[in-house]
């Protein structure tokens, strides 16, 4: 079984800066196949895509994050980190962890959610 623990998350103030990361323990089949990525929830709205980066560094943002945010992962692979500059009260939100790989069919993982706020 997968999971992933994240850690970080805040309060902090407009502008400023937080960093998540992510760790995936477990057994994880066709690890080459592996895209890790943040999600985020508001209240009230349905859960975003952030930024996703696959097993071979390819990297994808939403727009609203472009240029602020940015993905990478950890020597192992297993871990992902988001690191979060100019923040934005928009950008309040839960921030969930996501891990897809394929192996003879999709599976999907999460997360518990981690708390991010910004203050104006």
């Amino acid at each position: 079984q997968v999971q992933l623990v994240e850690s970080g998350g805040g309060l902090v103030q407009a502008g400023g800066s937080l960093s998540l990361s992510c760790a995936a323990s477990g057994r994880i089949a066709s690890i080459t196949t592996m895209v890790m990525g943040w999600y985020r929830q508001a209240p009230g709205k349905q859960r975003e895509l952030v930024a996703t980066i696959t097993y071979s560094d390819t990297t994808n943002y939403a727009d609203s994050v472009k240029g602020r945010f940015t993905i990478s992962r950890g020597n192992a692979k297993n871990t992902v980190y988001l690191q979060m500059n100019s923040l934005k009260p928009e950008d309040t939100a839960v921030y969930y962890c996501r891990l897809r790989i394929f192996s003879n069919r999709e599976y999907v993982y999460w997360g518990q959610g981690t708390q991010v706020t910004v203050s104006s």
